[in-house]
């Protein structure tokens, strides 16, 4: 008889019964899929694994606590048969194929009226690799295969464009009307290091037709860009040249009103100080759609990559961020700095390399001691990081002696003193020595 390839086909299984025969290892693979394709799911195992039995406590799947029983398959749509008891699973599938109920078997592919493909997901789309003979399934092949498109669809380097995009390329439309309204995307890029963004910010630049760039963004993901890609240089250099705001939020409208899909790629997370709001808002009175992508904020993984922890079992329960861009004694100041220096945990501080010797003596003025560490990393996560330490008496003399530049991300307190544990590289080494950590 001649073997045909199976026939793919995509079930829709939300309200109907589904029937799972054991739960062991290959049950708990399967039945998150399962719930949440909406399946009404009916388990039948006298024990599970405490996963499973985990889903049947919140209510996710209905569990009857024997083992199978001749009829279980009644009004099932779909089942899953993995008992470990050959003589069951024998007697399950002859049910299912006499009342037509498709069965996945995972001890005997061959026998199995339906077959699992490997599956991943990205950006609403299912991806589902299926070999094409039982004889010559590898499942390792097929999880190979499906990894390596998820993989090149969530990284950019397998672009699969929307429908719309042709109608958006150079802002036409394509019956020469106006031109449909695109979107815009407000991307976290992360601290800097262009593999730290996150998987949907790096798929969202890769499909962009204009990308509107901070100076702190990631810049060596641009490099990447295809050669349509508009880029517009939104760096805003301390006191140097800036675009600014207003510009931003125009240049995000107009763009989407050409019906475009534009990317403002920011450092950091965008609303860690990054102004997202403010654009969020523009682009929301303009009528324009807008995607917020979080990313990893420097204030957290900033001192991560130069060996220092923002808590630690009894040194620190708690960290604190704060933006030093403003002064302690300047009225616009909206920082309780009384209240920080009262604080036993760790304050992080952004933008406050040209304020920290005033920050310095408002905390320690405020009660916090002198001697309490401190840590300035310059350029953190990037080839060019460099840490300095000192204290809160020492710190403004430090960022003068060794000539600490924006961007740099401030540590104060005892975890600075923590030894780091295999995490730092060569450039998380600090310029001058530890401190030893005071009890806390």
């Amino acid at each position: 008889m001649a073997v045909h390839p199976a026939y793919p086909v995509g079930l829709r299984l939300t309200g109907r019964r589904v029937v799972v025969l054991g739960a062991g290892q290959v049950a708990q693979r399967r039945l998150p899929a399962l719930v949440a394709a909406g399946a009404d799911v009916h388990l039948v195992s006298p024990s599970a694994t405490p996963s499973v039995e985990a889903m049947a406590t919140g209510g996710e799947i209905t569990w009857h606590r024997r083992r199978y029983e001749e009829g279980d398959l009644t009004g099932a749509w779909y089942a899953l048969i993995s008992t470990s008891d050959p003589d069951a699973n024998t007697r399950a599938s002859a049910e299912g194929e006499r009342n037509r109920v498709w069965c996945v078997r995972s001890d005997d592919a061959d026998e199995a009226t339906a077959w699992t493909p490997a599956t991943g997901h990205s950006a609403g789309v299912t991806i589902a690799v299926l070999t094409t003979d039982a004889k010559e399934r590898d499942p390792r092949h097929t999880a190979a295969v499906r990894d390596a498109v998820v993989e090149g669809l969530r990284d950019g380097t397998l672009v699969a464009p929307h429908h719309r995009a042709q109608a958006r390329a150079h802002g036409a439309a394509p019956t020469g009307g106006t031109p449909p309204t695109g979107a815009v995307s407000l991307v976290g890029g992360g601290p800097g290091d262009p593999d730290l963004i996150t998987v949907r910010g790096r798929r969202l630049l890769a499909e962009a037709d204009v990308v509107i760039a901070d100076r702190l963004g990631p810049r060596d993901l641009l490099a990447e860009l295809p050669p349509h890609v508009e880029v517009i240089d939104a760096a805003k250099i301390p006191y140097g040249r800036f675009m600014a705001q207003e510009a931003i939020n125009n240049a995000l409208i107009e763009h989407a009103k050409q019906g475009r899909t534009v990317v403002r790629l920011k450092g950091g997370d965008p609303y860690v100080f990054g102004r997202g709001m403010e654009e969020l808002q523009a682009l929301a009175e303009a009528g324009i759609p807008c995607t917020v992508v979080p990313g990893i904020s420097s204030s957290i993984s900033v001192p991560s990559a130069a060996g220092i922890p923002v808590t630690h079992r009894g040194v620190a329960h708690e960290f604190t961020v704060v933006s030093g861009h403003v002064a302690p004694d300047d009225e616009r100041s909206l920082v309780d700095w009384p209240a920080l220096a009262k604080l036993r945990g760790t304050l992080v501080i952004l933008m406050g390399v040209d304020k920290i010797g005033k920050i310095a003596e408002a905390l320690t003025a405020h009660g916090k001691p002198a001697d309490t560490p401190v840590a300035l990393i310059q350029e953190g996560t990037t080839a060019a990081q460099r840490r300095v330490d000192a204290t809160l008496a020492t710190v403004a003399d430090a960022v003068r002696t060794h000539e600490v530049r924006p961007p740099a991300v401030i540590v104060v307190g005892d975890v600075v003193a923590v030894a780091a544990t295999g995490t730092a590289d060569a450039g998380a080494r600090p310029e001058t020595p530890h401190h030893e950590p005071r009890n806390p």
